[in-house]
C-alpha cells in the first residue's frame, strides 16, 4: 500500500517540475488560512490528505496522516481534528483524537471522517489495528470537548480486505460502507459493509472482491456514493476491460456489481479517483488523472461519458484527485494537485447551454507555498453561504499543510 502511494506521489511531483508556467487569471475568491499544521508542536498533526466536513454548528472536522500527541505506542500515527469558529472570526484547532494511544487503535488515516445524526464521527485508518491491516473507527463526543474512540472493525488482511484508505458512507439504518484497497479473495481489494448488532458489536460483510480483471482493482483513496435506493457507486483506479479503471455500481440487496463504464485511455480518461457526485436525475460526475467527466444513463441501461473539462497542466490545473461536490445552483467544485502556479488550484465547473461546462480557477496556490500547497484527496466542504473549505497536504507557515477557506 505505501509503495503504491509513494509511486503515485512521486509521479505527481515529477510532473510538477515539468509544468510550463502560464498566466493566472485574477479571481474573485479570497483565501484565508484557518490553520497551519506544525509537526511536533503541542501534538499537532500534519500532512492532511483528506477533505473536511461541516456540522450543523459550522465546526470543521478532518484528519492528518501524521503527527499527534500519543506516545504510548506511536507518536506519529495521525490525528482527527476539529476547527471551531470563535469571536473576531478566529478559528481554533483542537486535536480530538491522536492515533497510537494503544497498540491496536489504528494508524495513519488517509480518508476523512463522516458524521451521523448523533454527532458521532466515523473513519478508517490505513494501518494499525490488531492485525496491522487497518481499522474502521468511531469517535463519540463527551463532556468538555472529550471524545472516545471505539474500533468497530480490525481488518485481518485476508478475504475481508486490508489497508482502507478512503472515507465512509452511512445509510439510514446505520450501516457503514467503504472500500479496502488490497487483500480480499484475490488480493485486489474489496467493497465492504459493517452492520451494527447487539451490545455495540459490528459484523463485516464483503459485498464485492475485485478480481483485477474487467471489474477493476486498486480502490485507493476512494469514497463510495449512495443513491436514494441504497445502491452504491464507486471507481477503481486500475484494470477494467481496457486497463484504465472503471466506474461501477453495486445494486442494493443482491450487491451485484455492474460495470457502468470502462475507461479506454486517451481522451476518455485514465485512472479515476476520489469518488463520484450524483445529481437529482442519476447522472454521475467524477475526475480522472487528466479530466472531469459526466456519465449519463440511457433507457436501455448503457452509460455515456461526456468530458466536462480537459486539464492542460497549465493555469487551469493538473491532476485532479478529489471527489467533486455540487453547490445549490448545480455547479461542481474540486481541486487539482498541481498546475496553477505549480502548487495546485481550486476550480469551479459551471453548466451552460447545450451541455457545455465552463471551468473557472477560483484560486491558484502561490509559488512560495505560504498559502498552502498540493491539495490531494481533500473533497471540499461548502457552507450555506457558498464559502469553500479544504486542506492542502503541504505548504502553510511550516510547510506541513493547511486548512483554508475561500470566500466570495
Amino acid at each position: 500500500m505505501f509503495k503504491t502511494h509513494a509511486l503515485l506521489y512521486l509521479k505527481a511531483l515529477c510532473i510538477l517540475m515539468l509544468v510550463v508556467p502560464q498566466a493566472i487569471n485574477s479571481s474573485a475568491q479570497s483565501e484565508k488560512i484557518l490553520h497551519s499544521f506544525v509537526a511536533g508542536q503541542v501534538g499537532d498533526g500534519y500532512f492532511p490528505q483528506a477533505g473536511l466536513i461541516l456540522d450543523s454548528k459550522g465546526n470543521l472536522y478532518g484528519t492528518t496522516y501524521y503527527g499527534g500527541t500519543a506516545s504510548n505506542y506511536c507518536s506519529n500515527c495521525g490525528t482527527v481534528f476539529e476547527l471551531s469558529l470563535g469571536a473576531n472570526a478566529t478559528w481554533t484547532e483542537q486535536v480530538i483524537y491522536s492515533f497510537g494511544v494503544s497498540s491496536s487503535d489504528g494508524e495513519n488515516p488517509v480518508g476523512g471522517v463522516t458524521l451521523d445524526r448523533k454527532g458521532n464521527l466515523y473513519g478508517t485508518t490505513q494501518a494499525g489495528g490488531t492485525e496491522f491491516s487497518g481499522t474502521v473507527y468511531q469517535l463519540i463526543p463527551g463532556q468538555s470537548g472529550t471524545w472516545t474512540e471505539n474500533v468497530l472493525y480490525n481488518f485481518k488482511g485476508s478475504s475481508d480486505g486490508c489497508f482502507p484508505s478512503g472515507g465512509l458512507v452511512l445509510d439510514s439504518g446505520g450501516n457503514i460502507y467503504g472500500m479496502a484497497e488490497e487483500c480480499g479473495a484475490l488480493g485486489y481489494g474489496v467493497v465492504f459493509e459493517l452492520v451494527p448488532g447487539q451490545g455495540g458489536t459490528w459484523t463485516e460483510k464483503v459485498l464485492h472482491s475485485f478480481t483485477g480483471g474487467n471489474d477493476g482493482e486498486l480502490p485507493y483513496a476512494i469514497t463510495l456514493t449512495l443513491d436514494g435506493q441504497g445502491n452504491l457507486y464507486g471507481v477503481s483506479r486500475l484494470a477494467g476491460s481496457h486497463d484504465y479503471g472503471v466506474v461501477f455500481e453495486l445494486m442494493h440487496g443482491t450487491w451485484t456489481e455492474k460495470i457502468l463504464y470502462a475507461f479506454t485511455g486517451g481522451g476518455t480518461g485514465i485512472a479515476p479517483i476520489g469518488g463520484l457526485a450524483i445529481d437529482s436525475v442519476g447522472n454521475l460526475y467524477g475526475v480522472t488523472q487528466y479530466l472531469a467527466f459526466e456519465l449519463s444513463p440511457s433507457p436501455k441501461g448503457a452509460w455515456t461519458e461526456t468530458v466536462l473539462h480537459n486539464f492542460t497542466g497549465g493555469s487551469d490545473g493538473a491532476y485532479p484527485s478529489a471527489q467533486l461536490v455540487f453547490d445549490k445552483a448545480g455547479s461542481l467544485y474540486g481541486t487539482t494537485f498541481t498546475g496553477g502556479h505549480h502548487l495546485g488550484t481550486v476550480f469551479k465547473l459551471k453548466p451552460g447551454v447545450n451541455g457545455v461546462w465552463t471551468e473557472k480557477v477560483l484560486y491558484a496556490f502561490q509559488p512560495n507555498g505560504g498559502d498552502g500547497a498540493s491539495p490531494e484527496y481533500g473533497t471540499l466542504a461548502i457552507d450555506a453561504t457558498g464559502n469553500l473549505y479544504g486542506t492542502t497536504q503541504n505548504g502553510g507557515a511550516s510547510n506541513f499543510g493547511t486548512v483554508f477557506e475561500l470566500t466570495q
